[in-house]
């Protein structure tokens, strides 16, 4: 697992951020390089929370200090201060599944899911004799 951890230099960028969205009360966090690690490993497999391995902590508090640095603007400010940063070519660009659009006949365009329907239920209507 030490493979997908980040290295020194990228925890180095990433702590200033975190530093500065910490709250005032409470306890000091255990550690978030860990818990950042966490974050990326479900951002990059696209897995569960439940499913976090354990050498990231417990899902439920990695998952609660996400929403937590995400209630603070955590990722607008990284992502804004790599825009203005100029170390990348263009801004940073994210997709996810929101902006990825279907061709209309996946979706069953032009009656054809009407069809399968229609075809399905003529089958479980047949006469059924004993």
């Amino acid at each position: 697992m030490a493979r997908l951890l980040m290295e020194d230099a990228e925890w180095g960028f990433f702590e200033l951020f975190v530093e500065a969205v910490r709250g005032r009360g409470g306890r000091k966090g255990r550690n978030h390089r860990l818990v950042l690690d966490g974050i990326f490993w479900i951002a990059r497999t696209g897995a569960q929370w439940r499913d976090l391995p354990e050498e990231f902590g417990k899902w439920s508090s990695v998952y609660r200090q996400f929403r937590r640095w995400t209630l603070a603007g955590l990722w607008d400010l990284i992502l804004d201060t790599l825009n203005e940063s100029q170390a990348i070519p263009d801004q940073v660009q994210m997709i996810d599944s929101t902006i990825i659009r279907a061709h209309q006949q996946a979706a069953g365009a032009k009656g054809g899911l009407k069809k399968k329907v229609l075809a399905v239920q003529r089958v479980a209507s047949r006469p059924r004799f004993i």
